[in-house]
């Protein structure tokens, strides 16, 4: 079925777990696309394609390579195996979002699909796999980004964008405080993501500019940043609502109710609250809007001492008066950060938080 058609005359299509661009003109295309990838000019359609066998099941490669198995997959599709390129992920196409962002003639489309609750990362993260003389297949929660822009660009012009797009998807992440599953930075993308740039090469606009600086640029960054949250929205619920929860905020620094409720029954006690009034009383606190608040604000503490902006004596001073204000609001007995050894900082005031937590979930 046809669910659009671009400002160029391309038709998106969605069939066949795929969505496929059909180009009506010849078209320059920079991909990252394991088959007819990099720069090309002689393709005629490009797709992305919802690999799993079945809902919540994993992507199985039906060839030996992962480059046969896209190669089969277009075929099924019916498309000319040696004129197109395509991604695969995990996501599905009935969670796709498109914006389109214009500006004097000149048409930005994003057509993006994307998970990272399983396969979200940061650049610099410890690393899942070495590939040497093998075939690496990993496309759970990956963020797919097609972007085609009504206007002809040079081959450098084409790179730029491809470059902003990145960053685009890294501001949308950032901006949702996606976190990582490999370490408890916040993500840069998922570590399977991939993109294809499209321009007009029948377009009488040139443009030589796509950075930050630039409408095009502008108009790339917005339109890809609205794509991706969308499509994280509809693929997982990822969005300001659902992080709007201290639970949520805290995961990527490994809080969850079962740590809490560890802490909670290690401390001897007259009278215990039984697990399940104790989960409910979690949830009950977990999206109190000071909480999340000073949440956030203790979470940025731990960043910064990551990042290395703030020393010790800085961090455990703003944490603790952070802690004494979720007490209050809790009702609870303060609770000190034990010591300033750099190598238990973090696990001390993470230690301390959820002292203060588990507590207050304890008693209501």
């Amino acid at each position: 079925m046809m669910i659009f058609e671009t400002s160029c005359s391309d038709q998106v299509h969605n069939y066949a777990k795929s969505i496929v661009v059909l180009f009506k003109g010849n078209r320059k295309v920079l991909s990252t696309s394991c088959i007819n990838g990099g720069f090309r000019e002689d393709l005629t359609s490009i797709f992305n394609h919802d690999g799993k066998s079945g809902a919540g099941m994993a992507c199985v490669l039906r060839a030996p390579t992962y480059e046969e198995h896209m190669m089969l997959i277009a075929e099924e599709l019916g498309l000319d195996k040696e004129h197109t390129a395509g991604m695969s992920t995990a996501a599905s196409m009935e969670n796709v979002s498109i914006k389109v962002k214009s500006f004097n003639g000149v048409a930005v489309t994003a057509i993006v699909t994307g998970g990272v609750e399983v396969n979200g990362g940061r650049a610099g993260d410890p690393s899942s796999y070495y590939e040497k003389d093998g075939e690496i297949c990993k496309i759970n929660g990956t963020i797919n980004i097609i972007l085609i822009i009504d206007a002809n660009l040079p081959e450098y012009t084409m790179a730029r964008s491809l470059i902003t797009c990145t960053e685009a998807k890294t501001a949308a992440l950032q901006e949702l405080i996606a976190g990582s599953n490999y370490s408890t930075g916040i993500a840069t993308g998922s570590g399977t993501d991939n993109a294809i740039i499209v321009c007009n090469v029948e377009s009488p606009i040139l443009l030589k500019n796509a950075g930050k600086h630039s409408k095009l640029g502008e108009l790339i960054g917005v339109a890809v940043k609205d794509a991706v949250k969308e499509a994280l929205y509809k693929q997982t619920g990822l969005s300001p609502q659902f992080q709007h929860s201290i639970l949520n905020r805290f995961k990527r620094y490994g809080v969850s109710e079962n740590s809490l409720w560890d802490i909670y029954v290690e401390k001897e006690r007259k009278e215990k609250t039984e697990k399940a009034m104790f989960i409910h009383n979690l949830h009950v606190i977990e999206r109190e809007n000071n909480l999340v608040t000073l949440t956030s604000l203790y979470i940025h503490l731990l960043d910064q001492i990551e990042w290395g902006l703030l020393n010790n004596d800085e961090a455990i001073w703003g944490a603790s008066i952070i802690l004494e204000e979720i007490e209050k609001i809790l009702d609870v007995k303060g609770v000190k950060i034990e010591n300033k050894e750099e190598e238990n900082l973090m696990k001390n005031m993470i230690k301390a938080y959820e002292e203060v937590i588990a507590e207050g979930a304890g008693k209501r």
